[in-house]
């Protein structure tokens, strides 16, 4: 069945960078929404990042904008987080996530299928 892994975390000093991947297996995700959400202990999950992958449109959190870039690669099922100028507060569990809306938005709730998560720290 279909089924997303994520990969590329771990300790990076601030100021780093740091390149996540999203491997989707079982189906293609060609024509799905893909986003990037995180979650710190104590903390609520919280959108990132996403990408139409039919239509090419990304949408990024203003805590993240300028410093990470989202992209896709269809012929490989694939999606990508690039984070750089890596802060302290990017310090979480990195989830990958599909939607079969076209128009997803930043809603957790739209997101049908969620990887396992990576985890990124960022220390000094």
């Amino acid at each position: 069945q279909a089924q997303l892994v994520e990969s590329g975390g771990g300790l990076v000093q601030t100021g780093g960078s740091l390149r996540l991947s999203c491997a989707a297996s079982g189906r293609t995700f060609s024509s799905y929404t893909m986003g990037w959400f995180r979650q710190s202990p104590g903390k609520e999950r919280e959108f990132v990042t996403a990408i139409a992958w039919n239509g090419g449109s990304t949408y990024y959190a203003d805590s993240v904008k300028g410093r990470f870039t989202i992209s896709r690669d269809n012929a490989k099922n694939t999606v990508y987080l690039q984070m750089n100028s890596l802060k302290s507060e990017d310090t979480a569990v990195y989830y990958c996530a599909a939607s079969p809306f076209v128009v997803a938005g930043r809603a957790p709730q739209s997101y049908n299928y969620w990887g396992q998560g990576t985890q990124v720290t960022v220390s000094s």
